[in-house]
């Protein structure tokens, strides 16, 4: 196959994940097809995604990069995530996702009565921190940081947060929420875990960029940017393009490549997701933020206070 059309065939995966060309030549078949991202094959390994994404969302606009993912490689059987080679990055994902127990009461719903993702144990492998749930087919691993930064971050929270790390297999308070959350109508697997493993296609070309993404009113998922891609990128990469989920665009408003002037600059687009006809609303900000020295500041001192 020649050079040029083997780098077409790879382009828009490697634009949803990260992933180098070399590493995806080898995918390619003979048939001429581009590269597509594979989905999670087991329904628990999808569940497990959609946890961790909705978790680590709160990461915001922190990191230089979409919750702090700078690649995916999406496997049926497994999701590996380099994330951005920074303490705090490693600080703030062992916070959002380990479990805890929280404050509640006889009444509380069952997911209120955990912080963090029900059920989710870590273990060091192959150099990094792979996330699991005991008794299931799943799991998540995390490279690209010292694992070292992991151990530290779990003592540092251990004594305050009372983590559910050293229990070796569920406790009752977890398979509540799991439950819960499996029965919940409000996240589902279908959206979230494909939006994870195509994270990078909500990636802007500015060297700053966030995404979160949250359920809303009437089950309906709310996805933002703030310095997100144009929004023909998007919309291929997330719609009918060859890595697409099947996303279809029920309206849009798009600002990035208009050549008249407008009131404002944010970008927004409606899909539905035709498998459960539920709406998306993206939205992109466009802040325009850059890596000043002010922003390598605040990370300098996140990196700092990380293991303080």
């Amino acid at each position: 196959m020649p050079p040029q059309v083997a780098l077409t065939l790879t382009e828009d995966r490697r634009r949803c994940t990260g992933e180098s060309h070399q590493a995806l030549s080898a995918l390619l078949q003979d048939d001429g097809q581009p590269l597509p991202v594979p989905a999670a094959r087991r329904p628990e390994q999808a569940l497990l995604e959609t946890a961790v994404f909705l978790a680590c969302c709160k990461i915001g606009g922190l990191s230089e990069h979409p919750l702090g993912i700078v690649q995916v490689r999406p496997d049926e059987d497994q999701l590996a995530l380099r994330l951005t080679n920074e303490p705090y990055v490693a600080y703030y994902w062992a916070e959002f996702v380990l479990p805890r127990l929280n404050d509640y009461d006889e009444f509380s719903d069952p997911q209120d009565r955990i912080v963090g993702v029900p059920g989710l144990r870590y273990r060091r492998e192959r150099g990094g921190i792979c996330l699991y749930r005991p008794g299931m087919p799943t799991s998540i691993l995390l490279t690209g940081f010292n694992p070292h930064w992991w151990d530290r971050v779990v003592n540092r929270l251990a004594p305050d947060y009372d983590l559910l790390q050293p229990k070796p297999d569920w406790t009752p308070e977890e398979r509540a929420a799991y439950a819960a959350a499996t029965a919940s109508p409000c996240d589902p697997p279908s959206i979230y875990s494909p939006l994870l493993r195509r994270i990078r296609a909500t990636a802007g070309p500015g060297p700053v960029n966030s995404t979160d993404a949250w359920h809303a009113v009437g089950g309906d998922v709310r996805l933002e940017t703030t310095d997100g891609p144009p929004c023909p990128d998007l919309i291929r990469l997330l719609g009918d393009g060859p890595t697409g989920v099947g996303w279809e665009v029920e309206h849009k408003r798009c600002t990035c490549l208009c050549d008249h002037t407008h009131a404002d600059v944010g970008c927004n687009i409606d899909f539905r997701e035709p498998t459960t006809g539920r709406s998306m609303y993206y939205s992109n900000a466009k802040w325009g933020r850059t890596l000043d020295d002010r922003r390598r500041e605040r990370i300098a001192e996140l990196n700092r206070t990380a293991f303080a």
